[in-house]
């Protein structure tokens, strides 16, 4: 079942959103263990507010049991929901300035995660399609994404979604594509 996210799911979104976040994980945590950010993540999830915040949130739940997540918002709003992120990471890093990974005019999918044993059975296209959904109802017309060029399979798998390529952008040391979704008001 795909539902909004809570407060109290952050044990089980956390290391989700680690797992989705990849080496960009690693840089939050100033570790190469990525399992390290798990903290970071955890207590912005729990939080109002910011890019990473349950509000922001739908998970996919088997039983009593989150096996997936999607993370996104508005594109025009990334900055705001940005600024608490940045003010924690700068505590370290005075100096960090990632590049915008989305725009405004777009509903945007931060990041989007099943958990390695549910892999493959379908939970990470219904959650792309529900968050598709959820756009529309918003009103939005599409849903933007990026993916790591180095990730052939990734980029697959959104194509056969319904992504399209409309540009690239250079985001936290590395290229990727930027795709769009036409969704349909609901």
């Amino acid at each position: 079942m795909i539902r909004p996210a809570r407060p109290d799911d952050a044990p089980h979104v956390a290391p989700l959103l680690v797992l989705a976040m990849g080496h960009i994980a690693g840089i939050f945590a100033r570790s190469t263990r990525y399992e390290d950010a798990i903290p970071f993540f955890h207590s912005f999830f729990e939080a109002a507010g910011n890019q990473y915040s349950y509000a922001n949130t739908l998970v996919y739940e088997t039983g009593s049991s989150i096996v997936g997540s999607i993370t996104g918002y508005d594109g025009a709003h990334l900055h705001a929901l940005r600024q608490p992120v940045l003010d924690k990471l700068r505590e370290a890093q005075p100096n960090f300035a990632p590049n915008d990974e989305t725009e405004p005019g777009e509903y945007y999918i931060d990041c989007v995660n099943v958990h390695p044993a549910h892999q493959g059975k379908g939970i990470g296209k219904m959650l792309i399609n529900a968050f598709c959904d959820h756009a529309a109802s918003l009103g939005y017309s599409k849903v933007g994404l990026i993916v790591d060029q180095v990730n052939p399979a990734a980029k697959r798998l959104y194509e056969n979604l319904g992504f399209e390529v409309v540009g690239e952008k250079d985001f936290m040391g590395h290229r990727y594509f930027h795709m769009v979704r036409e969704v349909n008001f609901i």
